[in-house]
């Protein structure tokens, strides 16, 4: 076999194992890695740095708050409280995270991905319009395809890593998400604040182009976001 022919095998062999590799969180090396802010003090494994096992407690694996209601008294009418590991240290090196979501009537959680996770929602209250956009398997030059339904309490669903989705509450009464995640820090991308909300702006031309929209209206658009994104009044 030629020198080529073998770098391109490993080439190829490489983007494989990497791949799957990265699929998910790494796996722990150790029982746990509890999440430590003074470097002077810890350990590091995997990039992080980690309390000494000797000081960790039953408490830095407790978070209590997912009880309370969020104030969704805001544009968009949805509040989202995150169990994260900046949160709850003891999620460190465990690949997973939950979070809770609170809807007023009429509120969206907007058009958005989650780049190192697959989410799992649980309707706790109230009736959710929820879904998401993936790739039409069968012509790639046909319209994405939409995967949405109408959910009601004990309602489960599931979001694919890296698809875009989103969730409306269409009742007439808060409604309540419980949600999972296979990453201790999926990551949040929004798709309106990262299209019109940027610091700089997107030049407005690449928008009008892409959206088939007017100049005018997409500066509009941006600087109502940016707006949103800083907290002021419309």
């Amino acid at each position: 076999m030629s020198g080529t022919r073998i770098v391109v095998l490993f080439l190829v062999i490489l983007a494989v194992v990497w791949s799957g590799a990265y699929a998910a969180d790494p796996d722990p090396l150790q029982d746990f890695c509890v999440g430590f802010n003074d470097p002077k003090a810890a350990v590091v494994v995997n990039g992080k740095f980690c309390k000494n096992p000797e000081n960790v407690t039953v408490e830095d694996f407790i978070y209590s708050g997912l009880n309370i209601p969020a104030n969704t008294s805001n544009p968009l009418g949805t509040n989202v409280t995150t169990v994260f590991e900046d949160q709850l240290h003891g999620l460190n090196h465990q690949g997973i995270s939950i979070i809770r979501i609170d809807y007023a009537p009429n509120g969206l959680n907007p058009p958005h991905v989650h780049p190192r996770a697959t989410e799992l929602i649980l309707v706790a209250k109230g009736v959710l319009y929820a879904g998401f956009i993936g790739a039409n398997p069968l012509d790639p030059n046909l319209p994405n395809k939409l995967y949405a339904k109408i959910l009601y309490p004990g309602d489960v669903l599931v979001f694919p890593r890296g698809l875009l989705h989103f969730q409306l509450n269409v009742g007439k009464t808060d409604a309540l998400v419980f949600a999972t995640f296979d990453s201790q820090n999926p990551g949040f991308f929004n798709i309106p604040d990262a299209l019109f909300g940027t610091e700089p702006p997107v030049y407005p031309d690449v928008l009008a182009k892409a959206f088939q929209m007017d100049k005018g209206s997409i500066e509009y658009l941006q600087s109502l976001t940016r707006m949103r994104i800083k907290g002021e009044n419309y």
